[in-house]
């Protein structure tokens, strides 16, 4: 790959998923009732606007806490700076299908001795700590409903078998052993490198290390879910800070097991639909829904674009 990420077809294709993106944002916009729309942006204004940045950068700020934690464990330090740089400029290609783009951090992450197994690894326990997260803050705002407890305790369920599973260290080498004598030599392959990121995430969750990404994550999430809160109650919206959290954290799940670039639709309908049954009007569910993920979403992929476009820190 050049060192030029953003070039040749990468570039256009970028400018085209960002173009169609833009797009369907005017016609999501349109939905809602083009004026009133307009109203409620111009009525959140500037600070409101800044408030919901500066917590979208807290969230940045402890998930890359996290992420150089997890290169830690794996065995390497690299450069905070450099670090930092990588990590935003995944945010660069967040708009590609299934997460897919934030793996290019693993290209530059070569030239400082991280293999791709560790930087996989490192990928894979960043997303699943995310998992865990929103779902620790779906599960606040699920507790309050006594009929949706029992899928709270299902959830609960899931994420500690996910977490046995990875520290079963044993049982992971003995399927990689199979696979590497039974499947075909490609199925093989594929088969041991999945088993080897999975074996090096295991690493990143030893209970300590769960308890403390745990914690970043959910101030991580926490920050933009306030700010979700903050934008549709200067809306009038009239929701409580318990609401926000699981409406932002539950419409950010649904558009990630879309596998759409970034979550576009399914996380914008999911959200509109919520604050509606939460008896926010349509025209301020969509106005706050917008400019949550402008100020989420989009200024990731900004930043994310300028990171890609800044001149590599060569390995010491």
């Amino acid at each position: 790959m050049s060192d030029n990420v953003l070039s040749g077809w990468r570039f256009h294709a970028l400018l085209l998923v960002v173009l169609l993106s833009a797009l369907g944002y005017l016609g999501f916009s349109l939905w809602g009732g083009w004026r009133e729309v307009v109203a409620a942006l111009v009525r959140v204004g500037f600070v409101g606007t800044a408030i919901a940045l500066a917590l979208s950068l807290l969230n940045y700020g402890m998930r890359f806490v996290r992420w150089q934690k997890f290169l830690a464990l794996l065995g390497h330090r690299v450069h905070t700076p450099e670090s930092l740089r990588i990590y935003i400029a995944g945010f660069g290609l967040t708009i590609l299908p299934g997460k897919v783009g934030e793996t290019i951090r693993s290209v530059f992450l070569k030239r400082h001795g991280v293999t791709y197994p560790e930087s996989l690894a490192a990928f894979f326990s960043d997303q699943f700590s995310n998992l865990i997260s929103m779902l620790v803050l779906i599960a606040i705002g699920l507790w309050a409903y006594p009929q949706y407890q029992t899928t709270v305790m299902i959830l609960v369920g899931l994420i500690v078998i996910g977490l046995i599973i990875l520290q079963q260290t044993s049982w992971l080498q003995a399927i990689e052993h199979f696979a590497q004598r039974h499947l075909p030599a490609r199925l093989g392959r594929i088969a041991e490198h999945a088993i080897e990121i999975i074996l090096h995430s295991g690493r990143c969750f030893s209970l300590p290390m769960l308890l403390y990404g745990m914690a970043l994550g959910i101030v991580a999430w926490g920050a933009e879910g306030v700010a979700f809160y903050y934008v549709v109650n200067q809306l009038d919206g009239g929701i409580s800070l318990q609401a926000a959290l699981f409406i932002y954290a539950f419409a950010m799940v649904v558009g990630a097991l879309s596998f759409f670039p970034g979550g576009l639709g399914g996380m914008e309908a999911t959200m509109v639909a919520l604050l509606m049954l939460n008896n926010v009007t349509q025209p301020q569910a969509v106005a706050a829904t917008v400019l949550i993920r402008l100020a989420t979403l989009w200024f990731a992929v900004g930043l994310g674009i300028v990171a890609l476009s800044m001149p590599e820190r060569k390995a010491s």
